[in-house]
């Protein structure tokens, strides 16, 4: 999991190039943007056989349909589309980088799976291995002057005990069109004290005193608990959430520490954002 969010992040900095040489052109007065969703519900069968196994996949992805600036419009759906799909729809209008997905992914199932299923004997209920799933959301989760919070959902089943999902952040600062990592964020050497602030609060949400009993509800059995670039911003505090198999079973499901502003304004770098938000 800790591999697809690394993935996520360079599909944003590419992105986040794409569109450098434009940030100077944006307005000082740009947004006041309106926004709109594209949906996807399709299911094809191997072999075009309704008897035998599908694919479905289902797609609701939200995008900047009007904009006070063309440059801002482009360059945001050029991170949501990059962000939900890859980077290699992330030049295409959001209709059409959607039904290419859909087309492709369908593509895709079929040339796997097809010579396979001809292969294989279908009793005791093999055919179920074969019908796959794939589940994109992508909606706008905050949406406040110079800040726009982007969010993507994504779920899969493709045969086996169960399917995996994922939750994945994008913070963006409408000024320079550029995605808020957390060094842009905070302080030079910040991760050790953001690291004891998270683990201060995840033993608070759960009502316990030491990182030990943390660790033996199953809590850092998987992973690192370390500062994530996968957070959001909101007028709760910064969020870092964290996917399942990150620091946590499967079982335990995704992990949310809430920090509020207060506990980390003594390691923010420019306040500028948070104050946007608090007012």
């Amino acid at each position: 999991m800790k591999k697809q969010n690394a993935s996520l992040f360079a599909v944003l900095l590419a992105a986040s190039t794409f569109f450098f040489a434009c940030t100077d052109k944006v307005k000082k007065d740009a947004g006041a943007l309106e926004f709109d969703s594209l949906q996807v519900n399709r299911t094809e069968h191997l072999f075009g056989d309704t008897a035998k196994p599908a694919c479905n996949i289902v797609m609701n992805i939200a995008f900047v349909k009007q904009s006070s600036d063309s440059v801002m419009k482009d360059s945001l759906n050029t991170f949501m589309m990059a962000m939900c799909l890859g980077d290699k729809y992330m030049n295409q209008t959001p209709a059409g980088a959607i039904t290419a997905y859909a087309d492709n992914y369908v593509k895709s199932y079929r040339s796997d799976l097809e010579p396979m299923y001809n292969k294989e004997s279908l009793e005791d209920n093999v055919g179920a291995w074969y019908s796959y799933y794939k589940g994109i959301e992508g909606r706008v989760q905050y949406y406040r002057k110079d800040l726009l919070v982007y969010r993507m959902d994504f779920n899969e089943y493709t045969g086996g005990a169960h399917g995996i999902y994922m939750s994945s952040f994008l913070n963006m600062d409408l000024k320079t069109l550029t995605p808020i990592r957390l060094a842009d964020l905070f302080v030079p050497d910040y991760e050790l004290a953001l690291t004891d602030l998270l683990w201060n609060q995840l033993m608070a949400d759960n009502n316990v005193a030491t990182h030990e009993e943390l660790e033996d509800m199953g809590y850092t059995s998987t992973g690192d608990l370390t500062p994530t670039e996968n957070f959001y911003l909101s007028e709760e505090g910064i969020t870092f959430y964290y996917n399942v198999y990150e620091i946590a079973p499967y079982v335990m499901g995704p992990v949310k520490i809430t920090l509020p502003f207060d506990a980390v304004r003594h390691l923010l770098s420019d306040s500028k954002l948070i104050e946007n938000i608090e007012r």
